[in-house]
């Protein structure tokens, strides 16, 4: 069994000449873990697996290593100790690296916007919700068609913005630009959710199925799992503040080996699970409108990321998959032994706690959306 790697160099190699080989010989021990060493020397270019790839930025162009691999008669990989990538390690959380300042600026930016929401927008006394929930509700007594026009809204808004994104932070500078993507795209999300709690059983009755032996455990089951496909930028907290300058990430570990759009795949995940549950025709409008909402962005996602990214994005979506389990079940995608620590990592743990909070916490939800009376 023999493998190769690729050795993807940045734009200090003249392109002009196309001139780079990459030798590598590895050696099995008696244990059969793998050392590898690698020399690099310039000869014309002969047939070999080296790819270059250029990054479409040119302020983003760096050094990538990308595995590509041999196969022996057997059909077999041996790629899993040659773990390269061309995207980013998701998830990953290094506490050495913290300091303890960026989260006290991020304790700080929460709470003031968590006021300023509340102010600005949720006290019916001060803010601008209820009169925004008025006003979309005018447009028709249907429950089903007000919680459509409210994702629609919220959807044009926020893929409208993530589209604009790289226009808008050469303008105004990404720290400013997530600024005004969370000011606008927040107040819409909280207004959506309210009103699908306030009116989730104002819909004609489809089915009852609340009863039914395994229905609740099968829709909790499934409500909890579907939380742990967020995609990965979620749990970049310093950033989602502008603690960090935002950046456009380009994932390819954890979840990611899964599905390429496990944002997508979680919301499908959820809306199934509580339309089943709930099973009217307001949930129904609801999962239709957040179900397309998050296939556009698939789309979407995928050109932005292949405009920025380039070649690095094409070898990532080669070897991934939009449909879970696709890329790993054709055999584009080999999951490293251990694949399971890439989710034992302390953004998943979060994840787990939060997630089981939610779950607890459902009726104070409820409560305070009713006391809203959007």
């Amino acid at each position: 069994m023999s493998s190769s790697s690729c050795l993807l160099l940045s734009s200090s190699v003249p392109r002009t000449k196309k001139e780079a080989f990459a030798n590598i010989r590895t050696k099995r021990d008696a244990s059969t873990s793998a050392s590898v060493s690698i020399s690099c020397k310039l000869k014309p270019a002969p047939p070999c697996p080296l790819t270059l790839f250029f990054n479409s930025n040119p302020a983003k162009q760096k050094i990538v290593l990308v595995r590509s691999r041999t196969e022996t008669g057997s059909g077999t990989d041996s790629d899993t100790d040659l773990a390269t990538l061309a995207g980013e390690d998701s998830a990953a959380f290094d506490l050495k690296n913290q300091r303890l300042t960026s989260w006290v600026y991020f304790s700080v930016i929460l709470g003031v916007v968590l006021f300023l929401l509340q102010l600005l927008w949720i006290d019916n006394s001060t803010g601008y919700g209820k009169a925004f929930i008025d006003s979309v509700s005018s447009l028709s007594d249907s429950h089903e068609v007000v919680m459509s026009v409210l994702i629609l809204i919220f959807a044009t808004v926020h893929s409208g913005l993530a589209s604009l994104r790289d226009m808008g932070e050469k303008v105004i500078g990404a720290r400013a630009y997530r600024v005004l993507f969370a000011g606008v795209s927040l107040p819409l999300a909280v207004s959506t959710i309210v009103y699908f709690i306030n009116h989730r059983y104002d819909g004609m009755q489809l089915w009852q199925l609340q009863g039914a032996p395994g229905v609740h455990q099968i829709v909790w089951l499934s409500s909890f799992v579907s939380f742990f496909f967020l995609y990965p930028s979620t749990f970049n907290l310093l950033e989602v503040a502008a603690v960090d300058e935002p950046k456009m990430h380009l994932w390819e570990t954890g979840v990611m080996r899964i599905t390429r759009h496990p944002q997508m795949v979680g919301q499908v995940i959820w809306c199934l699970a509580h339309t089943l549950w709930i099973g009217n025709s307001v949930a129904a409008a609801a999962s239709l409108g957040l179900i397309g909402h998050h296939l556009f962005g698939v789309w979407n996602g995928d050109k932005r990321l292949a405009t920025r990214y380039g070649e690095a994005f094409e070898a990532v979506k080669r070897r991934t998959s939009v449909i879970p389990f696709a890329a790993i079940i054709t055999g584009r995608q080999i999951l490293p032994k251990d694949y399971y620590k890439e989710f034992i990592r302390l953004p998943y743990l979060t994840i787990t706690a939060l997630t089981l909070g939610a779950y607890i916490a459902h009726p104070l939800m409820q409560s305070a959306s009713f006391l809203l009376h959007w």
